[in-house]
């Protein structure tokens, strides 16, 4: 049996073992859109196991909104950061993300002494951390923070969907979907859209 598949506090252990007392994961949600935020989340979990916790992209919504409430309501400390459109058009997606990843452990009420972070680079933080390619599989702190990031950047859409009805932000939630991609070559981006997504879209 192989860690990655079946033993997610293995990181956690590992850490602890190094002397490290305050496990945080993070993850982030929204790299890929045309539109919105990319979100942020950082966890750190109780000593009791939080049943069912995985990778966000392997559960369903409904699955996700009753983890993303038993995880902020048992978690020891939740963070949730953000970068929006127009940063990620400054800064690019990559920055964003790894920056929406340091203000989410910022935006902690408990600090954490060790971040293991989803990917294989990281910038921007100041503690002590460890990155884990595809740690959303590997790690539960860091599969909770994609739960919670996933989560989160979906009701954002959705609010979104409110105040820009025409682009249906509800369904696909700013994903480069064919529908999506039609819709902004009709109506012109707005103000969530990234405009350098947009330069293989729009003339």
């Amino acid at each position: 049996m192989s860690r990655e598949k079946y033993d997610m506090t293995a990181f956690e252990r590992e850490a602890r073992a190094a002397g490290y007392n305050v496990i945080a994961g993070t993850d982030e949600a929204g790299r890929g859109p045309l539109a919105g935020p990319v979100v942020a989340a950082a966890v750190i979990l109780p000593p009791e196991p939080i049943e069912g916790i995985d990778d966000s992209k392997k559960l369903s919504e409904k699955k996700r909104e009753a983890l993303y409430d038993v995880i902020m309501e048992r978690a020891a400390a939740v963070g949730v950061g953000f970068a929006d459109a127009g940063e990620i058009d400054e800064i690019n997606i990559l920055n964003a993300a790894m920056i929406s990843m340091a203000r989410a452990v910022e935006n902690m009420a408990v600090k954490p002494d060790f971040v293991l972070i989803d990917g294989n680079t990281s910038r921007f933080m100041d503690i002590p951390h460890r990155c884990i390619v595809k740690g959303d599989q590997k790690s539960a702190s860091v599969a909770a923070a994609s739960i919670i990031a996933k989560v989160t950047r979906d009701r954002l859409m959705k609010e979104y969907d409110e105040k820009y009805p025409e682009y249906n932000f509800g369904k696909h939630k700013g994903y480069p979907t064919r529908e999506h991609m039609e819709l902004v070559k009709k109506y012109g981006p707005c103000e969530i859209h990234r405009k350098t997504f947009l330069k293989k879209i729009l003339p």
